[in-house]
């Protein structure tokens, strides 16, 4: 009977996925692979999709990455993953800084994937650099919507990049940007304690795992004023947090020329992750 069940789910699953609602936007292809191109909330937005079979071959819908800033640079994670049926995701918030403005448009964006078309209610965060600060923000807001969180270089605190109060060089011109994002005089910046730095509690009371990817030689994002400091906050906190670390490599290139060790983490933490919205799919 039970054998029965299973056989009738498996083929509902494959029929749901055959009559796919189409993803919205302008469709082009990005490494062999469907690309939609679309605005939600007002900003630039992508999603590309596995193909039909990989996503039928998992009898999963929407497991998904979420990508921020520099979308299809160093793209090996992404690739692997959407071969292997997953989703990958962006939302441009580029120069919000992971302000409380760039946490509502990803919310928004978030709501509207989960809603209308059927993806994971938790995916995997993929930050590079600046993108640390909007993975991080968001999934401390959000963080029951995290299954895990891949971070390169990234930037864990406004006050070393682009604030230039470390040893990096920062970079005046984005901290104008910053600023003007959080609505902060500079005095007000300095003092300022929501950083993901500051504010990792409820990712580590969530058992969020977090992966770290770092240059050891990293002059624009040094790892003792961002990714060292998370790594050892969040350890006292009982969080989960390993770090691959790039000897003699600066801040580029991102990522690992063979991500096998990004992939394995990313499908560990979502596996168990795929809760859903009503099924929709490609």
């Amino acid at each position: 009977m039970q054998k029965t069940i299973a056989a009738v789910v498996a083929v509902l699953i494959w029929a749901s996925i055959g009559d796919a609602k189409e993803l919205p936007g302008t469709s082009s292809m990005w490494h062999g692979f469907d690309r939609h191109d679309f605005v939600i909330d007002g900003r630039n937005c992508i999603v590309v999709a596995p193909e039909l079979q990989a996503v039928k071959r998992q009898l999963e819908p929407r497991p998904w990455i979420w990508r921020a800033r520099f979308f299809g640079h160093e793209p090996q994670l992404d690739i692997a993953l959407l071969e292997r049926g997953f989703y990958v995701a962006y939302c441009d918030v580029s120069d919000l800084f992971g302000s409380p403005q760039a946490v509502a448009h990803w919310n928004a964006f978030y709501d509207y994937m989960v809603a209308e078309y059927g993806f994971a209610k938790r995916p995997a965060l993929e930050g590079m650099s600046r993108g640390g600060l909007i993975v991080f923000n968001w999934a401390i807001a959000n963080p029951t919507r995290v299954a895990c969180i891949y971070a390169d270089a990234p930037v864990c605190d406004f006050k070393s990049w682009p604030g230039n109060q470390g040893k990096g060089g920062g970079d005046p011109k984005s901290w104008k940007k910053c600023l003007d994002a959080y609505e902060l005089t500079e005095a007000e910046a300095l003092r300022y304690n929501k950083n993901p730095i500051d504010c990792l509690d409820a990712l580590a009371a969530n058992k969020v795992p977090l992966l770290h990817v770092v240059g050891d030689d990293d002059t624009v994002v040094p790892v003792n004023e961002n990714t060292a400091i998370v790594e050892e906050r969040y350890k006292a906190l009982g969080g989960s947090i390993k770090v691959i670390h790039k000897p003699g490599v600066g801040h580029h290139p991102h990522s690992l020329v063979d991500p096998a060790p990004l992939v394995d983490f990313v499908l560990e933490h979502t596996a168990s992750s795929v809760e859903v919205s009503p099924v929709h799919a490609k």
